[in-house]
Order: structure tokens, then C-alpha cells, then sequence
């Protein structure tokens, strides 16, 4: 009797052998769910973006090519991860900020000015590179041509160098008796001492004077507008640099206490009280630098990607800046204006 009670026992407690594979299955799909989705997870695309200045100064820009980015598909914290490193206008910072995006191993770093793409080029000869506006890729020494750029550095160019003749021609109709002009500049921001050379020839054609003014730091800032106006000039033209997008309010604020216009090559010093910009607009370069990012991401190699220039420039005027300085701006200028501060 105990004999079969215990058999019975035995025998309702047999698990049949499939039900053995079939728990075996799911364990092996339980242990396997979790590098799978680690995998998944790692074919998210990392995107790297080096910046010289800050997110604030660069605000424009960066919803630009979010929006690039958004129109093909990708959507920033779901299909796609962005890493930002800004410099906040210390050069020195970004070797070490680019180095940290390669560790990161992120699939290609997007700069945001030459100043950013130096360094990035630097660290890294196999991650691809995108330029977001620089002023001339070739004589940096980024690309060894427009057409074929021949390593892991493609882009958009700003053709500023090309754009310093037009700048002075607009400061000469708005300028009563122009004759001497203040060029403020960093000599060792990448471009800038080709972008002093063009506008020195720009000069000359429109007889003009030219008093180049280095400017290294914020603090250079101040000193420069009072050696232009010791040095008699009639007014003021910014080259590129960090320090200078970081610092526009104040560079705002010492032209108009200083009675000397300035044209720009960024309309955000407008915006915050400069008087004049004419520049490639960067919102749009911006916008098309996430077209090389879909590129490269599915598959294409920056070196067959051609650096493209500007095709969009914008003439930006601020109507009360031009009041605080005394300046009437002729209605004729007026009517170029794509944008007008009033």
C-alpha cells in the first residue's frame, strides 16, 4: 500500500521531456534578452559635438541642425545620442574636450568653427569629422581640396575671407567719409590671417585705410576700441573668434560708447546691439551639416564627401544701435536688409 502510494506520488511529480526543453528554451532566451538589448543599444548612433564657445552663444545653431537632424529621421535621446563639449571660449580646453569625445568613441564629431575643428583633427585620424562653418578648410589645412577633402574631415565652408570686401563696401554707404577701418581679430584663430589679407585688398580697392588690432582675450577687448579710436578710426570690422561671440554685448556696448560702427560676420552680435552684419548664415550651414551626418552614418566616407559652400547670406541692421551712434542708415541700405533691429 505505501508502495503505491509513493509511486503515484512519483508519478504525478514526472516532468515529461519536452516540458524539460521547453523550460530549458526560456531560460536561454531569458539569459540572452539582456546582452541583446545591450547590443541594441550600442547601435544607437553617438554623435560628438565640439564647440569653442558655449551653448548659449551657439543656441541658434544648434537648433538648426536638430532640426536638420529631426527632418531625416532622427530624434535626439531616441535613434540618435549627442555628446556636447564646449570650450567656453578657453582654446586651450579643447584638446582635451576632443580627446574626450574620441574615448567616448562616438560616431563622428560635428565643430562647431575652425577654431573647434583643429583640435578635433587632431585627436582623431579614422573618426570622420564634420565642419559647421569654417573659413577656409583648404588653407587651414583641414582638406586637401574642396572637391576630394582626401581624409576623415568634410564639411560646409563660410567663404568669409571672400565676404570682407562686401562688408566694407556697405560700412563705405553707411559711413559718411569713410577712410580708415579697424579690423579686430585673433592672428591665431585659424583663417583669420588670410581674412586680414583679403580685407586689406578689399581696402585698397575702395581706398581705404586698414588698422589691424590683435585681440587674444576678453580683456583685449576694452584696449582695442580705445587704440581705434587713438588710431582715428571711422569704424570697426570684426574677424572670426571665440572670444568675441562670447563677448558681443560687451563689444556692443564699447562701440556705441565709442560712437564707432561695426559690421559683423555673425548676426548674433547684431542681435545683442551691433550695428551691421552681412554673413553666410550659419543657421543654415548648421541645418545641412546633419545631411553629412545621415551620410556618414549609413555608410559614406568622408573623403568622398565634397565640402559644400554657403549658398544663403543675410544682411542683418540695427536701427537703435545706428540712433545711439548718430548714424542715419540710407534707405537704399535699408531695402538690402534681409532682417531690421528697430
Amino acid at each position: 500500500m505505501r508502495t503505491a502510494t509513493n509511486r503515484r506520488i512519483y508519478n504525478s511529480e514526472r516532468i515529461p521531456q519536452h516540458s524539460v526543453l521547453v523550460v530549458a528554451l526560456c531560460a536561454m532566451l531569458f539569459a540572452l534578452c539582456g546582452p541583446l538589448s545591450a547590443q541594441q543599444a550600442k547601435k544607437i548612433p553617438r554623435i560628438g559635438f565640439l564647440g569653442a564657445t558655449s551653448a548659449s552663444a551657439n543656441s541658434a545653431r544648434l537648433e538648426a541642425f536638430g532640426q536638420g537632424l529631426r527632418e531625416l529621421g532622427y530624434v535626439e535621446g531616441k535613434n540618435i545620442v549627442i555628446e556636447y563639449r564646449y570650450a567656453d571660449g578657453k582654446p586651450l580646453r579643447l584638446p582635451a574636450l576632443a580627446a574626450e569625445l574620441v574615448g567616448l568613441n562616438v560616431n563622428v564629431i560635428v565643430s562647431g568653427g575652425a577654431a573647434a575643428t583643429w583640435p578635433a583633427k587632431q585627436a582623431t585620424a579614422t573618426i570622420p569629422i564634420i565642419m559647421t562653418g569654417d573659413n577656409d578648410p583648404v588653407r587651414s589645412g583641414f582638406v586637401a581640396s574642396l572637391a576630394r577633402p582626401g581624409g576623415n574631415v568634410t564639411g560646409l565652408s563660410t567663404l568669409t575671407n571672400e565676404l570682407s570686401g562686401k562688408r566694407l563696401e556697405l560700412l563705405k554707404e553707411i559711413v559718411p567719409r569713410l577712410s580708415r577701418v579697424a579690423v579686430m581679430g585673433a592672428a591665431n584663430t585659424p583663417g583669420n590671417e588670410q581674412a586680414l589679407k583679403d580685407t586689406e585688398l578689399a581696402a585698397k580697392a575702395l581706398r581705404l585705410q586698414v588698422q589691424p588690432i590683435d585681440v587674444l582675450s576678453r580683456n583685449d577687448i576694452e584696449t582695442a576700441f580705445r587704440e581705434a579710436v587713438n588710431g582715428n578710426a571711422d569704424a570697426v570690422l570684426l574677424l572670426g573668434g571665440s572670444v568675441f561671440v562670447l563677448e558681443r554685448r560687451q563689444i556692443a556696448v564699447l562701440s556705441v560708447k565709442s560712437r564707432l560702427p561695426t559690421v559683423h560676420y555673425r548676426q548674433e552680435f547684431v542681435e545683442d546691439g551691433g550695428l551691421m552684419s552681412y554673413a553666410t548664415s550659419l543657421a543654415d550651414l548648421s541645418r545641412r551639416a546633419a545631411i553629412y551626418v545621415d551620410k556618414i552614418l549609413k555608410g559614406t566616407k568622408p573623403a568622398d564627401l565634397p565640402v559644400e559652400q554657403p549658398t544663403k547670406f543675410e544682411l542683418v541692421i540695427n536701427l537703435k544701435t545706428a540712433k545711439q551712434i548718430g548714424l542715419a542708415v540710407p534707405p537704399n541700405v535699408l531695402a538690402k536688409a534681409d532682417k531690421v533691429i528697430r
